[in-house]
């Protein structure tokens, strides 16, 4: 199994779970500013901001577990 073996590192899932959820987020986005589902203007900024500082501090959290040991004894 191709996909098994990629995903085998934690990290390499948490990377991948942190783009999934960032394409999720942007879809939806252009999806309600297409659709006309929601007002889209300068109010979405902060949401938006406060994404993808939160998305920051997500990939540096994991940048960190990578600096770890990997056994602790």
């Amino acid at each position: 199994m191709v996909v098994r073996e990629h995903f085998e590192s934690d990290l390499r899932f948490y990377v991948a779970i942190g783009v999934f959820l960032i394409l999720i987020y942007v879809v939806g986005i252009v999806a309600a500013a297409i659709l006309g589902l929601a007002v889209i203007d300068r109010r979405i900024i902060p949401l938006t901001v406060g994404f993808f500082l939160f998305m920051f501090v997500y990939f540096i959290s994991i940048s960190v577990q990578a600096l770890e040991p990997d056994g602790v004894e």
